[in-house]
């Protein structure tokens, strides 16, 4: 009783702190036409107060808690546009910023276009598989709050391609009709999915394959997820052969669906942080000659350093996120863009929790950033507190554009943006829902 007491307590602290938080939002709505952007600032600042007090509750809660906020368009919304040193061009599309959103925060395609409102140059749903499945049984998500991270051993939780389906035909159907509502600017390459393989599947590239059929007529860009260290044996499609034998089905799948001028999604892989030498350098051959559109790097990691180890729940299995990945996913984001020369744009996610970070992963070779675990921490205001920030480390060091600091460090290397992806059918009108 006691603890049914206390978890009571908390719901009811965190009612009253949320219709506190909206009466604020409601004032600050009667100044709006005094100084939109005053108001804009301050709407993001009253979002994440009530951060601290979500916390209380155990971290899946909460997650689920912000996802319904989030659903039904409770949140901030960025009306003021990107610093045009922000804007850049990849795969021959227009990102109003560099900054995304990563996969494993909107797992079910619930909100996507909040997310986009909040003012992300780019939305990453899922992971998601060709069935629903519960994923691994609870507690499975820890807090290391000190550190700034996270542990997660959820396994590909989700509702299926076929929910999924249906709600990203209504955001297709919103995104016909209107554009996003935020000003930051042109609906281009926003919405990318990201693909799994259920846990019980013996071909793994088959699920791969429906998530295509079903998907990637929504996707600006498709996410190939081979390196979550939660589903048992899926780390294994990063060797050399069954790598190639993936990418080639899901590219084959991929050009066999019509598309209108605008021509297919990319395709990117996901690989993990923990990559021997060996591993690096032929994931880094596959991709480059498969001709893959793009590679994120990286996700979680299952190493624990040593404050990590030391910490309450450093022990828990699962994969780690957060600001204790953060050197460990960069210095594998620079060595990865070393391998492919450049060649293939990449996509840098790991422990990114300031605008300093965003930077240092696109001096390592990003032409993308993407953030997860600092967002549940900071809240939205962390938004366009990074995007203020990255803007000021490029003029700092007189770089006039995000693509112009794309792998600064490594100076020998000229960078490529990528090239449009291309299919074998076009046909000359709108694919069913791009």
């Amino acid at each position: 009783m006691a603890v049914a007491g206390g978890a009571s307590s908390v719901w009811k602290a965190v009612a009253a702190k949320t219709a506190i938080i909206s009466g604020g939002i409601l004032a600050l709505g009667y100044a709006a036409y005094k100084n939109q952007d005053a108001l804009t600032e301050a709407s993001f600042e009253v979002a994440s107060a009530s951060g601290p007090l979500i916390r209380l509750l155990d971290p899946e809660t909460a997650h689920n808690l912000g996802i319904w906020f989030f659903k039904y368009g409770l949140a901030p919304i960025e009306t003021r546009p990107d610093p045009p040193s922000l804007r850049t061009k990849v795969w021959g599309r227009d990102f109003t910023n560099p900054l995304g959103l990563a996969a494993g925060f909107d797992k079910n395609a619930e909100c996507p276009e909040t997310m986009l409102n909040m003012g992300f140059g780019f939305v990453e749903v899922g992971t998601i598989t060709p069935q629903g499945q519960p994923g691994n049984p609870k507690p499975r998500m820890f807090r290391l709050a000190d550190l700034g991270g996270v542990i997660n051993r959820y396994g590909f939780n989700n509702e299926g391609a076929d929910a999924a389906e249906a709600r990203l035909a209504a955001v297709s159907e919103l995104r016909r009709h209107s554009a996003f509502v935020n000003s930051v600017g042109p609906d281009d390459a926003r919405l990318w999915i990201n693909i799994g393989k259920n846990k019980t599947t013996e071909d793994a590239a088959a699920d791969y394959c429906i998530g295509v059929e079903k998907l990637a007529k929504y996707a600006d860009a498709l996410v190939v997820n081979v390196s979550s260290p939660n589903t048992p044996g899926l780390r294994t499609l990063q060797d050399k052969k069954p790598l190639q034998d993936l990418i080639r089905r899901v590219k084959a799948t991929r050009d066999s669906l019509q598309w209108g001028p605008r021509g297919p999604p990319p395709v990117l892989v996901k690989v993990a942080p923990d990559l021997v030498d060996d591993d690096k350098r032929n994931v880094a051959s596959v991709l480059l000659a498969e001709g893959v559109d793009g590679l994120v790097v990286s996700n979680t990691t299952i190493e624990r350093p040593p404050d990590v180890a030391a910490h309450q729940h450093g022990k828990e299995a699962g994969g780690l996120s957060g600001k204790p990945l953060f050197a460990m996913s960069t210095k594998v984001l620079g060595e990865m863009y070393q391998l492919t020369q450049g060649k293939i744009p990449l996509v840098g996610v790991g422990g990114v929790s300031s605008g300093a970070d965003a930077y240092a992963k696109i001096r390592a070779g990003a032409s993308l950033v993407e953030l997860y675990t600092a967002l549940a921490y900071e809240g939205p205001v962390l938004v366009p507190r990074i995007k203020r920030e990255l803007a000021e480390c490029l003029e700092r060091d007189g770089f006039a554009a995000v693509g112009d600091a794309v792998g600064a460090d490594f100076p020998a290397i000229k960078p490529s943006s990528g090239a449009p992806p291309t299919a074998g059918r076009t046909w000359f009108g709108r694919a069913s829902a791009r």
